[in-house]
């Protein structure tokens, strides 16, 4: 994750000039009428759940083609609510992928369930939606697949075999605002929807996300997960059903969300042309794999290569850092740490998520960043990995 200096907000337009000191790998873009517009908020007096927050679901659900949808504090409480929805709980499975934040298999074993990982796709990085029935059992509920680096899962296929199976769909669709599959946002469709408005995220709400569902009783049923399980009459008496949590999201949070939907098909457009260049200008021969090249059905949350086996990733990102270029880790395989050990996974389980997730750094990519910034990146990548692997440098891109 970025530090907090990268992911401080900021003001800037499309196009301002990024230091050179420093590249961060991500950077939010916040402009003054959403920074004022949050002033206004916290002047209001009302600062928590309120006007903000319905406004910005009314938004959200209009985008989303008129699906009801219900804002919380995080995708990962979004994904929470979404699999208390689905009915899942102690002694059930989730079939998900071993390629993600660990907030993605951490709902699972927090609603009581076991993670069943499958192995990704070695192109897309994504489930390997061929591998999913030879791992469903009379204990699966539902599925949890996710969309990295907002390159969504083929939701066709998918659906297709949730139906078969008549197992729900969680969709971890965090890094998938603006993203589509065959024409269809990422959110129209489909069951149960979770998406991210973090502050790396193609538009930031600074912390929050959403849940789309199906219809007004689970919404109804969303509001209840999210707050308590309380309801409130109108005698002022109130009553709770259900265990739910503290996962409502602040007016405030609102308000920046309400400034950066209307941004989102700008930022959209320039995170694409940003990663068109990044094919460009990307030397081939240095021997990363890079990602899909889809500019259809992606929205291009995050540019992210994996390195050569003989190039140690630390020493890496350690060079890259010192020429003042931020570069993350998007993300060691789940079923390799400590807490899915402890479960039972080990190494060799899942080897093409053990080969990404050893290799893969995520380069700067976000819509103020310039053609040029691009350019650097390629040339200080080129200079490092052919240092790293005992070669001479070659040819800046600027000489070429």
């Amino acid at each position: 994750m970025a530090g907090s200096a990268q992911l401080k907000l900021a003001a800037y337009r499309i196009g301002k000039p990024v230091s050179q000191e420093f590249l961060p790998f991500t950077r939010p873009s916040i402009d003054e009428a959403t920074i004022a517009g949050v002033a206004e908020v916290l002047r209001s007096g009302w600062i928590t759940s309120g006007p903000q927050v319905r406004e910005f679901e009314a938004q959200l659900s209009a985008y989303f083609g008129g699906r009801p949808v219900r804002t919380l504090n995080s995708a990962t409480a979004a994904m929470e609510v979404g699999l208390a929805l689905a009915g899942v709980g102690p002694g059930d499975e989730v079939i998900t992928t071993p390629l993600s934040w660990v907030a993605t298999a951490n709902v699972i074993v927090r609603a009581g369930a076991r993670p069943v990982f499958v192995d990704v796709d070695p192109q897309t990085r994504n489930i390997d939606l061929s591998r999913i029935e030879a791992a469903i059992t009379p204990l699966t509920r539902a599925l949890l697949p996710v969309d990295l680096a907002g390159l969504p899962v083929d939701r066709v296929r998918l659906n297709a075999i949730a139906r078969a199976h008549r197992l729900r769909v969680v969709e971890d669709a965090a890094q998938s605002m603006g993203a589509s599959w065959q024409g269809e946002r990422i959110g129209a469709g489909g069951d149960l929807v979770s998406i991210s408005f973090h502050a790396n995220k193609n538009i930031t709400t600074a912390e929050g996300g959403c849940l789309v569902v199906n219809d007004a009783e689970e919404a109804r049923r969303c509001e209840l997960w999210r707050l308590q399980g309380v309801e409130r009459f109108a005698d002022g008496s109130l009553d709770a059903t259900l265990a739910g949590g503290k996962y409502n999201m602040t007016d405030v949070a609102a308000r920046i969300g309400l400034g950066q939907l209307p941004q989102l098909a700008e930022f959209t457009a320039r995170r694409h042309a940003l990663a068109r260049h990044y094919f460009n200008c990307f030397e081939r021969a240095l021997g990363c794999e890079l990602p899909v090249a889809d500019f259809t059905n992606s929205n291009w949350h995050m540019f992210q290569i994996v390195l050569p086996e003989h190039i140690e990733r630390g020493a890496f990102i350690a060079q890259m850092h010192a020429a003042g270029i931020g570069v993350g880790v998007h993300y060691p395989a789940i079923h390799l740490l400590t807490l899915y050990r402890r479960m039972g996974f080990k190494p060799g389980d899942f080897p093409i998520a053990e080969h990404i997730g050893r290799g893969i750094v995520t380069l700067p990519l976000f819509p103020a960043m310039r053609d040029q910034d691009v350019e650097r990146v390629c040339t200080q990548s080129t200079r490092v990995l052919q240092g790293l692997s005992g070669r001479a440098p070659a040819a800046s891109l600027s000489a070429r």
